[in-house]
């Protein structure tokens, strides 16, 4: 059993590191399996691929897919790629309550993009009522002094 965690790991590390530097038909060829797997690193990185078109054909409907499956298992950079597909409405339809909902996720996990992008949200109340304690709470949260 170890001996299939270590390759499943293997290939996953040897995906990464092909989209890492670029080489996407490479890192599409080494991930699309693990990403039909369920392996959510592998899912979000193939979403981010068959979005732009990076080493395979633009494929929303698999961008969406994938980036849904690896936000929802609760990977912080997959929630916040949701949360911008949902926020611009690229990939799915546009729906600024949802792209608040998951780049809040997001947001609580750390990343500071996403922080500084819903404070945004908050300031110029998009997807949420307008909230300018809510805004200075995550900017201060992303590191930004008071506004």
């Amino acid at each position: 059993m170890n001996e299939s965690i270590s390759d499943l790991d293997m290939e996953l590390a040897s995906g990464i590191a092909a989209f890492e530097s670029k080489q996407f038909s490479r890192a599409a060829g080494l991930l699309s399996p693990l990403a039909e797997a369920g392996h959510p690193e592998a899912q979000y990185r193939v979403a981010i691929m068959a979005q732009n078109g990076l080493g395979m054909h633009s494929n929303t409907l698999l961008a969406y897919k994938y980036m849904k499956a690896a936000a929802k298992a609760g990977l912080g950079m997959a929630q916040h790629g949701l949360g911008f597909m949902y926020m611009q409405g690229e990939c799915t339809e546009k729906d600024p309550a949802k792209a608040v909902e998951w780049l809040t996720k997001a947001a609580e996990q750390g990343l500071a993009g996403s922080q500084t992008t819903l404070a945004m949200l908050y300031e110029e109340g998009r997807g949420v009522p307008k909230d300018p304690e809510q805004a200075r709470k995550w900017y201060r949260l992303a590191g930004f002094d008071e506004r």
